[in-house]
């Protein structure tokens, strides 16, 4: 082959591949707009919001970013908000049920529990206009919980004393260097008290029941779907099935409409060291129950919290 004949056909091998670079652009942009338009763009038509409320409830900023969000869409005519949960920080639960009565104030929600609503879980629930479970769900676990640990035998044992200074006689108290005393445990058990009052007081409000009886079901105890139905802690026993017949019968929203899932934005899991980086890691191994015991272990204050190990 000639000098020439090799210049043209490096020149024609050169288009071939230019052309085939082209079409894998135009691919991965029609990929990524068909992926958008699936996404967000369908938020622009009416349809229902599925918000999920997953693991420890902390009223983090992206959960309550994403419920005001979900407030302030046009487009979302209903909510069906998915709770899969043991429940977390009181003050948490506390920021989440607001957010979840705002929204309700806006457009109908109705609340589905998956395999745990309990505790704080229920608290969320108890925001939505109306409640469906599993029969095997388990939920209820009324009430408020103030752990905290104390070592002062142990420091006994290995020779430790802790010595403290501090302003008055309550001060970091109950503390797990020494026995807690009596004046501390009481201190403790009003805060108890006042958040388990509140706890009560939601539950009479929202299920529309005498304080009386909400004090006989408030003992702590956890419920299945059937028995929660049955003392009137929820309305109806299904699915999403049953709350979106739920919507479209009695706040007569529009049969047949989509549903679309609303998310936070994606969590870096590596975005930090510590905690970030033993979650992702944990996770990836499918060990997400010592990754949900090692979260729980970071929790402080009053607790709304249901697990068999509390």
């Amino acid at each position: 082959m000639s000098e020439a004949e090799l210049i043209v056909e490096r020149r024609r091998l050169k288009r071939r591949v230019t052309f085939w670079r082209v079409v894998a652009v135009l691919l991965a942009v029609a990929g990524l707009a068909a992926l958008l338009w699936t996404s967000d763009a369908r938020r622009f038509e009416d349809h229902v919001a599925r918000v999920r409320i997953d693991g420890l409830i902390t009223g983090d900023q992206k959960t309550l970013d994403l419920l005001k969000q979900v407030t302030e869409a046009d487009q979302v005519k209903g909510v069906l908000l998915r709770i899969d949960s043991p429940g977390g920080t009181t003050a948490g639960s506390e920021a989440v049920y607001e957010a979840v009565r705002k929204l309700s104030e806006k457009k109908p929600v109705v609340a589905v529990m998956d395999t745990v609503a309990a505790s704080g879980g229920y608290i969320t629930a108890l925001a939505a206009d109306h409640i469906v479970a599993r029969g095997n769900t388990i939920t209820g676990s009324i009430g408020v919980i103030f752990s905290f640990p104390e070592v002062s035998k142990l420091l006994d044992t290995v020779g430790i004393r802790m010595e403290e200074l501090k302003s008055g006689d309550l001060k970091a108290e109950p503390s797990p260097y020494k026995p807690v005393s009596e004046k501390a445990r009481a201190v403790s058990m009003e805060m108890v008290d006042d958040g388990f009052q509140w706890f009560m007081g939601l539950v009479a409000e929202r299920r529309q029941l005498p304080m009386e009886r909400v004090r006989e079901l408030s003992d702590g105890r956890v419920y299945t779907g059937r028995q929660a139905l049955n003392v009137k802690l929820i309305d109806a026993i299904g699915g999403e099935e049953i709350g979106m017949a739920w919507l479209e019968t009695d706040k007569k929203l529009t049969p047949k409409l989509p549903i679309l899932d609303w998310e936070p934005p994606a969590d870096s899991r590596f975005s930090g060291l510590g905690f970030s980086a033993a979650d992702a890691l944990l996770g990836g191994l499918g060990l997400d129950g010592l990754r949900d015991a090692a979260r729980r272990a970071k929790l402080d204050g009053l607790l709304a919290l249901w697990h068999p190990a509390q």
